[in-house]
């Protein structure tokens, strides 16, 4: 039986239990990584936490709606058993009527065949450590090599555990100047994710400097589930110049090879990031989105309002 619990009513304990032990665990599902990203998620739960699946959701001017919240690629249904199409429409069927629109994003198990308003396979790169690191590099592509060569020649240095604050911030000078739905809350909310998963023991932050001393790309990773994450970085004009964060990836590839670990790199829908992660060998996967409007017209007319502002 899927029961709909509010968010007090949400047994934590039990819930990480469940991703854990889930086959399609990752680190968005933490319960720990929930409340940071969306505070008030809410959960669908089949029976005594044998699937779960988080909401997150808000209520503007009366309507209450799911979304994707920022620095979690990847939710939807997770199981202690294996999944199949008519679990996932099971759990999708059963999200409360109150939601009256929903934009979500599954994760690369949950097979889905129901006929939404818009289903749409988002592309994500993961590369298995599990070979030593020579044939891993013998499987980059030639213009990798050929960046990487470069940044090896610019007198740069990798640093290990810089502070995820001088990340944020160099991302902030640079890329984040022409984002502007971003504020402090979701940089604010980053940090802590960065500083809590630190603290648990999942957290890898890396910096490259360029003379004198100048922090030109930084990277925070974290750990869950037999893969690293590729969850955030920085970097300014200086590394589209001398390739550092094609350094900084091929030092972590270097680190952590051979291993049984796979390097997420978390994305990307953007060609020109999907071919810098497939630069390195990676395999493409995907993962489905999905959008659900049970709004009638006018009500679709304010939603475009809500959501723009």
């Amino acid at each position: 039986m899927i029961k709909f619990l509010v968010h007090d009513q949400i047994d934590k304990i039990k819930w990480d239990n469940c991703i854990k032990a889930s086959f399609n665990g990752n680190l968005y599902a933490w319960a720990w990584y929930l409340d940071i990203v969306h505070p008030s998620w809410n959960a669908l739960v089949e029976n005594d936490y044998e699937r779960v699946f988080p909401l997150t959701g808000k209520k503007k001017f009366g309507i209450s709606y799911l979304f994707q919240p920022f620095f979690a690629q990847q939710l939807g249904i997770f199981s202690r058993t294996i999944l199949n199409p008519d679990v996932v429409a099971a759990f999708i069927k059963a999200i409360p009527k109150e939601y009256r629109f929903a934009e979500m994003r599954l994760n690369t198990h949950n097979k889905v065949e129901l006929p939404f308003e818009k289903l749409t396979l988002h592309r994500n790169f993961e590369l298995d450590l599990i070979r030593p690191y020579d044939r891993i590099f013998a499987a980059y592509n030639s213009n990798t090599k050929r960046n990487l060569k470069k940044a090896q020649q610019a007198d740069l240095q990798l640093k290990k555990n810089i502070k995820p604050d001088d990340v944020i911030a160099l991302f902030r000078q640079n890329r984040g100047r022409t984002i502007s739905h971003w504020n402090d809350l979701e940089y604010n909310r980053l940090k802590q994710l960065a500083y809590t998963a630190i603290y648990r023991g999942q957290c890898l932050v890396y910096g490259v400097y360029c003379k004198p001393n100048e922090l030109c790309a930084g990277a925070i990773f974290m750990k869950s589930h037999g893969k690293i994450v590729f969850l955030f970085s920085g970097s300014n004009h200086k590394a589209k110049e001398n390739h550092a964060l094609t350094l900084l990836i091929d030092q972590v590839i270097q680190e952590f090879s051979p291993s049984q670990l796979v390097l997420d790199f978390e994305g990307s829908d953007d060609p020109g990031l999907a071919r810098f992660y497939k630069g390195f060998g990676s395999s493409e996967t995907s993962y489905p989105g999905i959008k659900i409007n049970r709004m009638p017209l006018l009500g679709r007319l304010a939603l475009r309002i809500v959501k723009r502002r």
